[in-house]
């Protein structure tokens, strides 16, 4: 126990000098996760420990910082830490994400080359035998791309407040130039730029491997002052935006137990029926990516509602029984 008390004093002064403004006592607890009487203890050890650490004035709360950083010792990385980084850049780079990756790397460099060389001896071997010991799964479907020029175009453009020009071009339309207000990005299957038209404040998205010639635009342009990039992000099933609607789903007792393991939206609501079944409710837009999904679950998952949900599933299925005919067809 005594031990512990002392891993979590570190670990609140790692954050204490990782934050530029400070903490103050009701961050410490929420990011702690302990109580107010037991945070003011361990911000007592913290200044006790660590000389450096300052109290700062920021009415009507106070914060603490320990500026300067922590030392090399404090700051020492262990050996699941930077396993878990290695196999995050592995990952990005296995799914095509290639600029990503390459900034992961540096960092895992960088981090490698401040340690200490004693330190870093004791790690290298448990290291090596984990990155060989673990692998990363890669699942069929789109290959994201994120061209770094690209990336670093949009990121400044945020960062400077400023419009975003680009030509994007998609299949079966003309190339056209764009200038849109860059609220963010989101990471997934497909990466996307979210983005406010400058005329109408319409959200939009764009994918990144269909836009190129990006620069800064003139002028100043912002996101609406309402927007919120999660809240946004969570409004699909995936990244498609459209109508959002209540979503049902009745899943039979024998994948029950998945759909309880299982993230469905973040805005989910699962309930436990008499037959062993579970019913899965949530509040969704991209009822196409839904239903792409729903072929996974086969004869498991009874989509209650909406009806609109139902019927795209019915017109995929259609497709599909297309494909396969004209498949036959062709032998």
């Amino acid at each position: 126990m005594r031990h512990d008390k002392a891993v979590t004093v570190i670990e609140l002064a790692r954050r204490m000098a990782a934050s530029a403004e400070g903490l103050t006592l009701d961050e410490m607890a929420h990011e702690m996760r302990v109580g107010r009487r037991t945070a003011e203890r361990m911000r007592d050890a913290v200044l006790m420990l660590f000389p450096a650490a300052e109290e700062v004035s920021d009415p009507p709360s106070k914060r603490w910082r320990i500026r300067g950083g922590l030392s090399a010792f404090e700051q020492a990385p262990t050996t699941g830490e930077l396993v878990e980084l290695s196999k995050a850049a592995q990952g990005l780079r296995a799914s095509g994400e290639l600029a990503r990756a390459a900034a992961l790397e540096g960092l895992e460099r960088k981090i490698k080359a401040a340690m200490r060389s004693t330190t870093l001896n004791r790690l290298a071997p448990d290291l090596e035998a984990l990155v060989r010991a673990e692998t990363i799964a890669i699942q069929a479907g789109p290959r994201p791309s994120a061209d770094e020029a690209v990336l670093s175009g949009i990121r400044n453009a945020i960062l400077a407040g400023r419009p975003l020009d680009f030509t994007y071009s998609r299949p079966g339309a003309e190339a056209r130039r764009r200038s849109v207000a860059p609220c963010g990005l989101m990471f997934g299957r497909a990466n996307y730029l979210v983005a406010a038209d400058r005329e109408t404040a319409k959200i939009q998205t764009f994918r990144l491997d269909r836009m190129s010639a990006v620069e800064p635009g003139e002028g100043v342009a912002s996101p609406p002052p309402d927007f919120d990039l999660a809240v946004f992000a969570n409004r699909s099933f995936g990244i498609y935006q459209d109508q959002v609607e209540e979503v049902v789903l009745r899943v039979d007792a024998a994948g029950a137990a998945e759909a309880k393991g299982w993230r469905w939206h973040p805005t989910q609501v699962l309930e436990d029926q008499p037959d062993g079944g579970v019913v899965v409710r949530f509040t969704a837009s991209g009822m196409r990516e839904l239903a792409w999904h729903l072929f996974s679950w086969g004869d498991q998952v009874t989509i209650v509602a909406p009806d609109r949900l139902r019927q795209v599933m019915a017109d995929e299925l259609a497709a599909a029984q297309r494909a396969m005919g004209n498949s036959m067809d062709m032998r």
